[in-house]
């Protein structure tokens, strides 16, 4: 089931800003930055308090949350901010957490330099080919471009995938890339994919806020057997196409 939080209401506004000072608290205790872009940091930050309000913890957004009861709960190995993986291991060995909020001060610069490489492509595809868009869909990574290209062809009919959102109720109803068929959020995957899981035989294309949570998403859909699912590189953020918003 989607849990829909009004992220304007009073509740959400005072627990949301509990969870800045405490991702405020987490920088200072181990000596970190936020990641130099805000939507990240204000998308990881909304799910933080999402998750607080409905399991009364403050569980990773960008995995599913295990178990039905506060026990079963307990019992699973849910990613409780700051994690453990991301303190020891992620960090550690790639100057960020897996969300993406938490940086060393190495990896913010990084990635701003990226970002800013990322912002200066101002062209794309266009008029793909039916077998460049079937070798697209292969891929691992999809860029922004290339999204927009295969979206233009499946319009024509020379192709045919599912546009999966694996964030939030409240970010899909804030903003979505247009032409997005299913929101099958992280938080709840196991539950929301039952919609799709009768089109294994359909190319999937996933997509996040920044890349994080749908390759998290990715990985599981391959498991299960789905016959190709390619992610978003840098999510939704990156995307230079037409958006829609509402719940709808």
């Amino acid at each position: 089931m989607i849990r829909k939080i009004d992220i304007n209401s009073e509740e959400f506004q005072i627990e949301l800003e509990l969870t800045k000072q405490f991702t405020d608290k987490v920088l200072e205790e181990h000596n970190l930055v936020y990641n130099p872009d805000d939507e990240v940091n204000e998308s990881i930050q909304m799910g933080l308090t999402r998750n607080k309000l409905i399991y009364g913890k403050r569980f990773c957004p960008c995995f599913m949350v295990i178990g039905e009861t506060l026990e079963e709960q307990e019992k699973s190995e849910n990613r409780l901010c700051p994690c453990t993986p991301a303190l020891t291991k992620e960090i550690p060995l790639k100057g960020s957490c897996h969300c993406g909020i938490y940086c060393t001060k190495e990896k913010a610069e990084e990635t701003k330099n990226e970002l800013s490489m990322h912002d200066a492509i101002a062209t794309h595809s266009r008029g793909l080919t039916k077998d460049e868009c079937e070798k697209l869909l292969l891929k691992e990574e999809i860029n922004s471009q290339e999204l927009e290209s295969l979206l233009e062809a499946r319009e024509l009919g020379f192709v045919k995938f599912n546009l999966v959102d694996t964030r939030e109720w409240m970010e899909w109803v804030g903003t979505r890339i247009k032409g997005t068929d299913y929101l099958i959020p992280t938080t709840s995957f196991y539950h929301a994919l039952e919609r799709i899981n009768n089109q294994k035989d359909i190319s999937v294309i996933v997509y996040c806020h920044s890349g994080s949570r749908s390759a998290y998403c990715q990985r599981i859909m391959l498991d299960l057997g789905f016959k190709s699912v390619a992610n978003l590189d840098y999510g939704i953020s990156s995307y230079g196409g037409e958006r829609e918003s509402g719940d709808n």
